[in-house]
């Protein structure tokens, strides 16, 4: 039974999407510290090696590549701030192309940077202007208060758009699941207002678009490597992309075999060193 679940046709990866927490790393609960997972290091370097574009778009939205990238590197892992992305960096591309000035932000200072970087105004709940924001966007922001909630309501039911870095519940960490805050807010704030968020990371289209667009490639081209079947895997169906899971984060190998066609990878692994071996890198 396993085995024809793994047997879709493949060919030789144009370019690779990697998740980060479970696949290339492992974080503590607070986002502060990393493990990178076995096989990771070897990886890229033999992609950058074979000049196989590659980036990692994680879910986790609370802090720019300028300031993640470094604490990767320092523990060993290969990816300038060049290839590393966020939802934020998706979420600038989508409210640059709809015109979108300014956003009232319910997310940390690092969210507000990464935005500044790409041109985005934001203000935060109470700030001036938030009266006047053209969306609202929901990140990382674990310090979230009620207050915060009743702002973005408000906005909303103003007409504000409404947006959010990830609508996951649970990522992948050191010490089992950790709790997506985004998720839980953007619960709240729906309920209030009936209205549900448009979803800038994976597993939205708009960050497929991002990731096809970034490594040059078509998306039927793009190898998705993730560890959680509703986000890189359904991302990957959505996209048309070739999707890989990983069982070094949230789901084990019974319960990819367990999921329904649309959040069903090609492949399996159980770690990233027999990637070389699924036949994908030619």
């Amino acid at each position: 039974m396993t085995a024809k679940l793994w047997s879709e046709p493949l060919h030789p990866a144009g370019g690779f999407m990697f998740d980060l927490d479970g696949t290339l790393i492992l974080s503590d609960r607070k986002l502060g510290g990393y493990t990178v997972l076995p096989g990771a290091v070897d990886l890229l370097t033999d992609l950058e090696a074979r000049g196989v574009p590659y980036l990692a778009l994680t879910n986790g939205s609370a802090y720019p590549a300028a300031e993640q990238g470094p604490r990767l590197r320092a523990l060993g892992l290969p990816i300038p701030d060049e290839h590393l992305f966020t939802p934020n960096s998706v979420a600038a591309k989508v409210f640059h192309d709809r015109g979108i000035e300014r956003v009232l932000l319910l997310g940390t200072q690092g969210v507000a940077d990464a935005l500044h970087g790409e041109g985005i105004a934001t203000c935060f709940p109470g700030e001036e202007g938030a009266a006047q924001a053209d969306a609202v966007y929901v990140a990382w922001h674990p310090d979230c208060s009620m207050a915060d909630i009743h702002a973005a309501c408000e906005a909303v039911l103003n007409g504000a758009a409404f947006f959010t870095a990830s609508d996951v519940p649970f990522f992948a960490s050191r010490h089992g699941r950790a709790f997506g805050f985004s998720c839980a807010i953007c619960g709240a704030i729906a309920r209030v207002t009936g209205q549900e968020p448009e979803v800038t990371g994976k597993p939205s289209l708009h960050a497929m678009q991002f990731v096809a667009a970034k490594l040059g490639v078509p998306s039927d081209s793009i190898v998705v490597i993730g560890d959680d079947p509703r986000v890189e895997t359904e991302m990957a169906r959505l996209g048309g992309a070739m999707g890989i899971g990983v069982t070094t984060g949230t789901t084990s190998r019974d319960e990819w075999a367990a999921q329904p066609p649309e959040r069903r990878p090609h492949r399996v692994i159980d770690n990233l060193a027999e990637l070389e071996a699924v036949g994908l890198l030619g």
